[in-house]
């Protein structure tokens, strides 16, 4: 997917009128559950198990198809020019990893495919950058702005800490749909300088829905000027 710096621009965003406060929020009560990890999909998306290792991420029905392809898939094989593991007229191999002989029809199979090139972009991948604005013009003080893509979406929270861990600002925003990022997706313009200098910070994103923490991204935060 691509990540422009400007390519999500908040007047272009619905539902991203919350601004950073300058309170502390509360900590949501699953931040202090472990991460589920970056194998986790997206909302409305389940692990296919074509395989116990098969995590990509597809539809429920796709799943339940799946399942029944593996509990049958004896009554399609046959002997012949491929082995023992021939698939009967009509069918061929399902291929939804390497060596997968499981006879499908040949729509699944296409299907089954695209899920493998999709599957990325149905995962909570947490992906967050951080580009710069400035709100008065040319010659004015930037400020920042979050961006990210690949949560679910809803609410996600910001949060600005120092190094040692003391919280800087925190807030909301909410990630939506929009044409050319995976999932939820948000660019979040913020009243807070954008900083030069050495990092002395981070800053994080949490969705709410999976628990999953966006990685670090080092900041410089807290300045009067640059």
């Amino acid at each position: 997917m691509k990540r422009t710096a400007l390519g999500l621009a908040a007047a272009a965003i619905a539902g991203l009128s919350l601004a950073v406060p300058a309170t502390i929020g509360a900590a949501p009560a699953s931040a202090a559950t472990p991460d589920p990890g970056p194998e986790t999909c997206l909302q409305g998306y389940v692990w296919r198990v074509a395989r116990p290792s098969d995590l990509v991420c597809v539809t429920p029905e796709v799943r339940t198809r799946t399942a029944e392809e593996n509990r049958t898939k004896a009554a399609r094989w046959t002997d012949g020019a491929y082995g023992p593991h021939t698939c009967v007229t009509g069918f061929v191999w399902r291929e939804a990893f390497t060596g997968d002989d499981v006879c499908v029809a040949p729509e699944v199979r296409t299907q089954t495919l695209a899920d493998n090139k999709s599957s990325s972009d149905r995962k909570v991948l947490a992906r967050l950058w951080v580009s710069k604005y400035t709100p008065n013009g040319p010659g004015t003080l930037p400020r920042i702005q979050v961006n990210g893509d690949h949560y679910n979406v809803g609410t996600v929270r910001i949060v600005f800490r120092y190094n040692n861990g003391q919280t800087y600002r925190t807030g909301y925003v909410k990630a939506a749909a929009n044409a050319g990022f995976a999932g939820g997706s948000f660019g979040k313009k913020l009243d807070l300088l954008y900083c030069s200098g050495k990092p002395n910070g981070y800053v994080q994103a949490y969705d709410l829905k999976s628990g999953r923490w966006s990685p670090r991204l080092a900041v410089t935060v807290g300045c009067a000027t640059l």
